[in-house]
């Protein structure tokens, strides 16, 4: 069983690119009791692309998301509220919650 929670949803976005994206991870068992890191991402408002990695080790899991973490954080990505801050004129879009995807 897995010690805490592991949710992420960040988005990056920018006007002059028409760039809005989302990537969202979570780390869950299964109904095997394998633990899986889920990634999700795409475009805000599609349905986008959604790989799973599967584990043996809780550490294993939390060390991978916490890697992508950081590089998506380097890259631009930020938490949704931080996202809307900083590009307010960005046209309004669907937001994808984390709970709903499952």
């Amino acid at each position: 069983m897995i010690a805490q929670p592991y949710q992420l949803y960040v988005e990056r976005k920018d006007r002059a690119k028409n760039m809005a994206r989302y990537y969202a991870m979570s780390i869950e068992a299964n109904l095997f009791g394998e633990l899986c890191l889920t990634r999700r991402w795409g475009r805000i408002g599609s349905r986008g692309q959604t790989l799973i990695h599967h584990f043996e080790r809780e550490q294993d899991a939390v060390a991978l998301f916490l890697e992508l973490t950081r590089q998506k954080r380097a890259r631009g990505y930020r938490t949704r509220s931080a996202a809307t801050r900083e590009s307010d004129s960005c046209a309004p879009s669907t937001v994808i919650e984390l709970g709903a995807i499952r």
